[in-house]
């Protein structure tokens, strides 16, 4: 298993906590030289907050911890291709590197990473990687909406 297998799995692991407790199940890591950062899951129901996406909490946990917003050197796993708004704060954050599971074909915004980040006033290079166990992630996110349709 290579390391990003083994974050992910991480990752999905929030994702099924986020789905116990009826939230889109999305998880979210943020993993820096030292090791684990910040976990998190999505929690909008629960805070009633349009912004607790999973990868918002983790940007901010990672964040408080690190005493800075700026987190360089850094790489995000999560189960599910960020949306446009958390697409904007993982360039803004300065992270290094995406690593995600399933597309979103509705509302993902991982593409746009490729191109906003070549904009010559942003001084900022994000790689992105997509894929990692993605049959998985996207088997519980589809359990969900499944579930979602018939009640």
């Amino acid at each position: 298993m290579t390391g990003d297998e083994r974050y992910m799995r991480q990752a999905l692991y929030l994702a099924e906590k986020a789905y116990a407790r009826g939230e889109v199940p999305v998880g979210a890591l943020l993993v820096g030289p030292s090791g684990v950062l910040a976990r998190a899951y999505n929690r909008r129901e629960e805070l009633h907050d349009a912004t607790a996406h999973a990868e918002i909490l983790v940007l901010r946990k990672a964040g408080k911890k690190l005493g800075s917003w700026r987190l360089l050197d850094t790489t995000l796993y999560v189960t599910l291709e960020p949306c446009p708004m958390c697409a904007g704060a993982l360039v803004h954050a300065r992270i290094s590197r995406l690593v995600y599971g399933a597309r979103d074909p509705k509302g993902g915004a991982a593409g746009s990473l490729y191109t906003i980040p070549t904009d010559t006033r942003l001084n900022h290079r994000l790689a992105v990687q997509e894929g990692v166990l993605a049959d998985e992630c996207a088997a519980l996110l589809k359990k969900f909406f499944s579930e979602r349709r018939n009640q």
